[in-house]
């Protein structure tokens, strides 16, 4: 029988468990400019394979974030285009001062 972690394919496909790579931080550990080269390498490799994926999503929530600000627009130039308030207002005005020029011409 195989140790846990000996890399066994066999034993890996029927758990279920696929082998993966061991995170280190190369402040504290001592690699190779080789190393340090490969490891650009890949990151540059990982980031280019999920480069249009990423972009899709930009533009797909830049589209969403865009349409929400105009109907947020929309809706605030319509609705300030059906108040009545502020007719009611001006004709409370108007009568107002009807009133008040009925008054001082009056008696």
């Amino acid at each position: 029988m195989a140790t846990p972690g000996a890399g066994d394919s066999v034993d890996d496909a029927k758990s279920g468990k696929a082998p993966f790579a061991q995170r280190i931080d190369p402040t504290r550990e001592k690699l190779t400019p080789a190393q340090l080269q490969f490891m650009r390498q890949v990151q540059l490799a990982q980031w280019q394979k999920t480069l249009p994926q990423r972009r899709t999503r930009n533009i797909v929530t830049g589209l969403g974030i865009g349409a929400l600000v105009l109907a947020i627009y929309g809706y605030t130039f319509y609705s300030v285009s059906q108040e009545r308030f502020l007719d009611e207002l001006e004709d409370e005005a108007k009568a107002a001062r009807a009133r008040a020029l009925a008054r001082a011409s009056g008696p």
